[in-house]
């Protein structure tokens, strides 16, 4: 894949010159990520004292930026505290890439001075859309797949990394249905994404599941469509079936539970392509006690070791 990187002036060239303009700047990042090769957690308020009392074995966090954009108070506290010992991935979810209205500037800022006071190893966003005629939707809502989507995503894109200064991960949404407007499919709405910014790829596996049987396709061909090449970081969660329509099941990704066997699957066969990366497991709502996210964390860390010796042994 022929990747681009950003300049200083947000003029995108050829990845292979990302170090000669990065060169002389300590705060211009090269990597993609630089999160360990481990698994991670969703960093939330209810363990904040658990983690800085017991320091368990957990590769890194992260954290929704929209969460710590106060000017004060105790998840700055305790964030600063536990960045001590860990590493950081910052995740937003409110910078709306797909809005027609374009990037809100303020909103950016805040995020941006957030990355700046943390220096997490990855900064990633949604492809999605959550705002309209200045009112916020706390939903991400979907984007048809077509040039003139592209060409706005890729605008937004730009202007968030040449704000920050740094490469970003764009997130695979979970899909629902179909677009009538979409002209391409996701996977290479995302290959031209990437190719004409420069941005990197935030893999959700269980997004993809669930876009595969919500919408009818092969969850491994969207894999090997996609390519590993440009991710950074990998996402994993759980998700419900809703069964409101007689004889349909809709998946929902609802971060609410333990990921899914066929979830896992899916997990090992993107490391058997591509090796291992940053494996983030994602609860947000009825969160558990820490020892359940550690629990499935280790089984992230288990599939890629695991994963690792099978391609080992079968070059």
């Amino acid at each position: 894949m022929n990747n681009n990187a950003l300049t200083k002036e947000g003029i995108s060239q050829p990845a292979d010159a990302l170090i000669d303009a990065c060169a002389g700047d300590e705060t211009c990042d090269r990597r993609l990520s630089n999160l360990p090769l481990r698994g991670g957690v969703c960093l939330k308020p209810q363990h904040y004292l658990e983690i800085l009392n017991s320091m368990p074995d957990v590769g890194w966090f992260e954290i929704h930026a929209e969460n710590y954009l106060g000017a004060g108070g105790a998840p700055l506290h305790y964030l600063e505290k536990i960045c001590e010992h860990y590493a950081l991935s910052i995740h937003g979810v409110g910078m709306s890439i797909g809005s027609a209205d374009g990037i809100d500037k303020n909103h950016l800022k805040r995020v941006k001075d957030l990355v700046d006071r943390f220096q997490p190893a990855s900064f990633s966003e949604h492809l999605a859309w959550s705002t309209h005629d200045n009112v916020f939707y706390s939903d991400l809502l979907p984007v048809p797949y077509n040039r003139a989507v592209e060409d706005i995503v890729c605008e937004h894109i730009d202007i968030v990394q040449s704000t920050m200064n740094r490469q970003m991960l764009l997130e695979n949404p979970s899909n629902y249905l179909t677009l009538e407007s979409s002209t391409m499919e996701e996977t290479e709405f995302l290959g031209n994404v990437i190719r004409r910014t420069g941005c990197g790829l935030l893999l959700d596996v269980n997004n993809v599941y669930v876009s595969a049987q919500n919408c009818g396709y092969s969850a491994r061909g969207y894999i090997d469509a996609v390519g590993v090449e440009q991710v950074g970081e990998i996402h994993l969660a759980g998700h419900s079936e809703d069964r409101t329509v007689a004889e349909e099941i809709l998946l929902i990704d609802a971060h609410d539970r333990e990921v899914a066997e066929q979830v896992w699957s899916l997990f090992e066969y993107t490391l058997e392509l591509g090796g291992a990366r940053p494996s983030l497991i994602e609860w947000d709502s009825s969160v558990p006690e820490f020892e359940i996210l550690i629990a499935e964390m280790h089984k992230a860390d288990s599939a890629a070791d695991n994963t690792g010796k099978k391609v080992r042994a079968n070059p």
